[in-house]
């Protein structure tokens, strides 16, 4: 009895045709990209498309004198024009070069390999001092370090 059972219940011979289809990697990739383009689209649209105007215009006018310049270099000294100055004495130096409320642009130049808060240390006190007016100098025609 045994055998009768076993063998009725194994089919000899092909198995059956299964007409389904698997749908649920399509859903997957389907809402995958829906995602994609859900993030995407907004990512497109940039703002007003504006046609910005040519213009040629002259060169502003050499200064007069040279512009104040401080400079920190590689050691960490600090310079006004080409004169080694104590950091204590940097404010009261520029202000005898300057005088009282002095407006027009200073320049801030910083060595490469100097230490970055070394700079922000001098920055900090020209900035507490009153000289509101402070550009950092950079070189335009150096290689971007990480496109080395």
């Amino acid at each position: 009895m045994a055998m009768a059972t076993s063998s009725a219940s194994v089919k000899r011979g092909r198995r059956a045709m299964n007409a389904e289809i698997n749908v649920t990697p399509l859903v997957d990739v389907m809402l995958v990209l829906l995602i994609v383009f859900m993030i995407t689209a907004p990512l497109l649209t940039t703002g007003v498309d504006v046609a910005l105007p040519n213009s040629r215009s002259q060169n502003l006018p050499a200064p007069t004198e040279p512009p104040l310049s401080v400079s920190v270099d590689s050691a960490g000294k600090i310079y006004i024009q080409d004169t080694e100055t104590p950091i204590d004495e940097l404010t009261s130096k520029l202000f005898a070069i300057t005088g009282e409320g002095y407006e027009e642009r200073i320049y801030l130049r910083g060595d490469e390999n100097v230490d970055y808060g070394r700079v922000m240390e001098v920055m900090t006190r020209m900035q507490r001092a009153g000289f509101r007016n402070i550009a950092m100098v950079t070189d335009p025609k150096a290689n971007i370090r990480g496109s080395r």
